[in-house]
């Protein structure tokens, strides 16, 4: 008996040593030595640098741009580590990924840029594009983060910076989650922010990178995502079963509602956006509404449109393609509401954007983005519950069967299409209503 409780005893502690072996630990490089600035370089304007008790001080002076401290070396993948303290008027950040090319705008300082905001805006550890698209992953939707900055103290970032992906922390709480594509290798850069006050200023230390296998220590977050590559899942919608409805290339899995093939005409596939082109708006509908080949019963989906000024168009969902127009089904409305004279009609409201077309109108206090601008619609579908998402906001719920709906129902246009809403199944629709409309990232999962 003895021998047997020695034998799992040590059987026990060859299987803790072993996954204590096989736990991989970071090599951690120093990005500053703590007493001088040798490896960095910097660019742009003329705010000061200098190494004070192991800390890298940046001060503002007058009349010049952003300043940035870069490293000479150049870094793809990477977990990178820092502290920073900033004077509370003083806006600041910290490049990665980033360039300085004479050929482009003669080289002024661009990339990725993890913010310092002790602003009561509070976006510290969002992602800003510095000299290119301004704003990627803003803390609008993550109040949790924008909390989690110190003010007049030491706070600790994270940054992981790999392949498409960037993820930061601020003091451990979760704050960027951003797919992006368009820079993979450059500096790292301390800013600091063109002021109107000389003397402000913000510090660093502790600088320290993983660039050795860093897939290997990368940590779960909660942040929301922000997806800015069309047509693209991350590896986490992905793992949550979301799949793409338009592969952004092909009109694989789409055709003409009522009809086999997909439109001949119509229809474009350009700049990766699903787009309906209309060379006279008078003319009224081209191509066609087009339905996927599947149906789908209890699903959430997502689809970014865009639409020209005066248009009107819609997702539909439960196409059976039973009525004699074979387009009939619940819809989310896509109008510009501010032109198009269906916002008017209808029932208090019941044609505007975001509304269960002649059902039920979209709240009040929803957030629609200009003419021109990108919009996102989401439709949830679970048994009888229906929810209609705008921009992030829910603005529609109902329940497709029962007394209330049929009330509703009784009084729209569709008051003699029997079954409508009910049935189990259905194609999803995009409508071509004669007016020059755009979708991409038009995505699914089944529920």
């Amino acid at each position: 008996m003895k021998s047997i409780l020695l034998s799992v005893i040590f059987l026990f502690a060859t299987l803790v040593a072993v996954s204590q072996k096989k736990a991989p630990k970071p090599t951690w490089e120093s990005l500053f030595n703590g007493k001088t600035l040798k490896g960095w370089t910097e660019l742009n304007g003329k705010s000061t640098y200098e190494a004070k008790n192991g800390t890298i001080v940046g001060t503002t002076v007058l009349n010049t741009p952003n300043s940035f401290l870069c490293t000479n070396k150049l870094y793809t993948n990477f977990i990178l580590e820092y502290d920073v303290k900033v004077d509370e008027q003083l806006n600041s950040g910290v490049q990665i990924r980033s360039e300085s090319l004479k050929e482009y705008q003669n080289g002024r300082v661009h990339g990725y840029q993890v913010e310092i905001d002790p602003s009561s805006r509070a976006w510290s550890a969002g992602i800003y594009d510095e000299g290119r698209r301004g704003w990627l992953n803003p803390l609008d939707k993550n109040k949790t983060a924008g909390a989690a900055f110190k003010h007049n103290d030491w706070n600790h970032y994270r940054v992981e910076a790999i392949g498409d992906t960037i993820r930061t922390w601020i003091n451990g709480v979760a704050a960027a989650n951003l797919i992006d594509d368009m820079t993979h290798t450059g500096f790292i850069g301390l800013q600091v922010h063109h002021a109107t006050k000389a003397g402000l200023q913000v510090s660093w230390k502790n600088l320290r990178i993983i660039t050795k296998n860093p897939e290997k220590f990368k940590t779960p977050t909660t942040a929301p995502l922000y997806n800015t590559i069309p047509n693209n899942l991350s590896e986490d919608e992905i793992n949550n079963g979301w799949k793409l409805l338009w592969d952004g290339k092909t009109t694989q899995g789409w055709r003409g509602v009522g009809k086999k093939p997909f439109p001949a005409k119509g229809w474009v596939i350009e700049n990766h956006e699903l787009k309906e082109v209309h060379g006279d708006p008078k003319a009224g509908p081209s191509g066609g509404d087009i339905v996927t080949i599947d149906e789908y019963s209890n699903f959430e989906l997502s689809v970014d449109w865009k639409i020209t000024r005066g248009a009107n168009s819609g997702i539909k969902y439960f196409i059976t393609e039973a009525y004699k127009d074979p387009s009939v089904g619940c819809e989310f409305q896509i109008l510009d509401d501010a032109v198009h004279p269906d916002a008017k009609l209808g029932i208090n409201g019941d044609r505007t954007c975001g509304s269960l077309y002649d059902l039920i109108p979209a709240v009040a206090n929803k957030k629609v983005n200009p003419v021109g601008e990108w919009n996102q619609a989401r439709i949830i579908v679970k048994g009888n519950h229906v929810e209609h998402w705008l921009n992030g906001m829910k603005v529609v719920e109902y329940e497709r069967t029962g007394q209330m709906f049929q009330t509703i129902f009784n009084t729209s246009k569709f008051k003699n299409f029997a079954g409508f809403g009910a049935a189990p199944q259905g194609h999803i629709l995009l409508q071509d209503h004669g007016n020059d409309v755009a979708f991409r990232n038009v995505k699914i999962r089944v529920l």
